[in-house]
């Protein structure tokens, strides 16, 4: 696979350097191609080399990392990818990012792991984009929207197409993006088998000439990973004359298709521009459709976005409340399914009504997920056993309804909770051996279970219900079978008088140890040892 190239931009010249040398950017598939060390430079290079990414740091000399940003995208229509490097973490920069369309946000020091991730996706994207683009070139089916976009288009070539589509009938149209959602692997109960985008436009063109009758000729187009329409006024006779409703309709047909029937819970969203009374001003409804997706999330239950100049919601690119992850993150290491739920519930529900941007709420699910993973790894876990992780690092480029990213969010914080309670269990069981191995060691010493779990930074009561749980016997019973097996050991190898055998194992008073001797052992220390002589003579008369 071809790399994509890159460039990094830090005034920083360790930090750069050190960024160059870390990463395995050829195992990410990428080249770097090029670095400079403010924005002003960054930018000439980005003219010369074209890069397909810009990795800049947000503070620097000369032109900082926004406005690199911003004026890249002033200057041409087809701008590189681009991530932020910034050592400020309360993400106060990230929400002017965010507007600009970044990819993401790191923070310094960069976890090599984290960027590593961060770099596939995006080069998987990229690789995604070259073929859409690529295959868009050799197999053009229209190339109208294109056409249209150039300014010196010929009046000819639109009379055309007016006359192609019947569109000179028409007061006014709009164009229409529809999407299909919630269509991914991770799904239960699916049967792994993605409809295409092809698929998808044969569809909605068997809906189009069900509701139209087939009466008249269609504009249907493929673009990166939805279908865009031409709807005239005449299509909207038959729907009240308003294109909410046909909409409706039109998603109706498509999800009662038995090709979308069969298939788990997939949704259709349609999104309309604002009308235009020419097919020469068609971009213009094109390029609103587009800011109607933008407020997807807003009209999650219903699916269709109408926009509408001056009247929709300004969108928010706040990041999640640092309370509400604190709490999120607490009751998945807590395990409190109940509140977990709520919370997530609450969490998606200000997503819509606070109008979050989607790519805002991307980085704040992104904030979660890494939260919940870096408690899984301060437990010395392994985060990628989890199977719910996968849907989470690899959503943000499919299509997905707000309903079903909830559904995979909280199957990934129950699934995080169990695991991390799994670790904890094995971290208390280790710990306990810890303290078996402590108390085998130091058993002829003046110890009690107030000093060691004095001495383990623990309840004296809970490490006693603890190790009464692991090992099935109390603390004391432990301790004083150690401390009788070594002093039967000593009196089978050694002549020690019994007193400095009690000393020796650990017994305060010679008179106790005989009595626990003998408790245990059913004869008295002198008994024992004058045992094994009798054994020994026996032994010798025998030979």
């Amino acid at each position: 696979m071809k790399l994509h190239r890159a460039i990094v931009v830090d005034d920083e010249i360790f930090t750069r350097k050190g960024l160059l040398q870390i990463m395995d950017w050829e195992a990410c598939g990428f080249e770097i191609v090029g670095e400079a060390d403010n924005g002003e430079d960054a930018l000439e290079l980005i003219e010369n080399i074209h890069p397909d990414l810009v990795i800049t740091d947000i503070r620097m000399p000369v032109l900082d990392g926004l406005e690199l940003i911003h004026t890249v995208l002033e200057r041409s229509t087809v701008h590189p990818a681009f991530i932020i490097l910034s050592g400020y973490s309360d993400f106060a920069y990230a929400q002017q990012a965010l507007r600009y369309g970044v990819h993401d946000f790191m923070l310094k020091p960069i976890d090599e792991g984290d960027f590593s991730a961060t770099l596939r996706r995006l080069g998987e994207r990229l690789h995604r984009e070259q073929q859409n683009a690529q295959l868009y070139q050799n197999h053009r089916t229209g190339g109208l929207l294109e056409t249209l976009m150039m300014n010196n288009v010929d009046d000819s070539v639109v009379t055309r197409w007016e006359q192609q589509l019947r569109l000179g009938e028409a007061a006014h149209m709009y164009y229409v993006l529809v999407e299909l959602n919630d269509q991914h692997p991770w799904r239960p109960g699916d049967d792994g088998v993605l409809l295409s985008l092809f698929q998808f436009r044969e569809l909605i063109e068997q809906a189009l000439h069900c509701l139209m009758d087939g009466k008249y000729p269609l504009y249907v187009h493929e673009h990166r990973n939805r279908i865009g329409l031409i709807v005239p006024d005449f299509f909207l006779g038959c729907f009240e004359a308003k294109v909410e409703v046909f909409m409706k309709a039109l998603q109706q047909e498509i999800e009662g298709m038995k090709s979308l029937k069969d298939r788990v819970a997939s949704r259709v969203f349609i999104y309309a521009g604002s009308p235009v009374n020419r097919l020469r001003d068609i971009h213009r409804s094109y390029v609103c459709a587009k800011e109607a997706v933008l407020h997807k999330y807003i009209h999650d239950p219903g699916g269709i976005v109408v926009y509408e100049a001056g009247r929709m919601p300004s969108l928010h690119y706040r990041t999640i409340h640092q309370d509400v992850l604190d709490c999120l993150t607490e009751q998945v290491e807590e395990l409190r399914l109940e509140e977990l739920r709520v919370t997530v519930e609450h969490l998606f529900s200000s997503f819509r009504e606070e109008c979050y941007a989607p790519e805002a709420m991307k980085m704040s699910l992104h904030q979660c997920v890494l939260s919940i993973v870096r408690v899984i790894q301060n437990m010395q876990g392994n985060e990628h056993s989890l199977q719910s992780l996968e849907p989470m690092m690899n959503w943000q480029d499919m299509n997905l309804s707000l309903g079903e990213l909830q559904r995979l969010f909280t199957a990934f914080a129950e699934e995080s909770g169990t695991y991390i309670g799994v670790l904890r269990k094995e971290r208390q069981q280790g710990g306990i051996q810890h303290i078996r191995a402590y108390i085998e060691q130091h058993a002829a010493e003046n110890i009690s279970l107030k000093s060691i779990a004095a001495r383990f930074y623990m309840n004296p009561v809970y490490l006693g219900q603890l190790f009464r749980k692991t090992y099935g016997v109390y603390f004391n019973e432990f301790l004083l079978k150690l401390r009788i097996q070594e002093a039967k050991r000593l009196l089978r190898q050694t002549d020690l008088r019994i007193y400095e055998i009690a000393e020796r194992v650990g017994f305060g008073s010679s008179d106790y140890f005989v009595t626990q001797f003998e408790k245990r052992v059913h004869a008295t220390p002198s008994e024992y040892r004058n045992s094994l002589n009798v054994g020994d003579g026996s032994e010798r008369a025998s030979e």
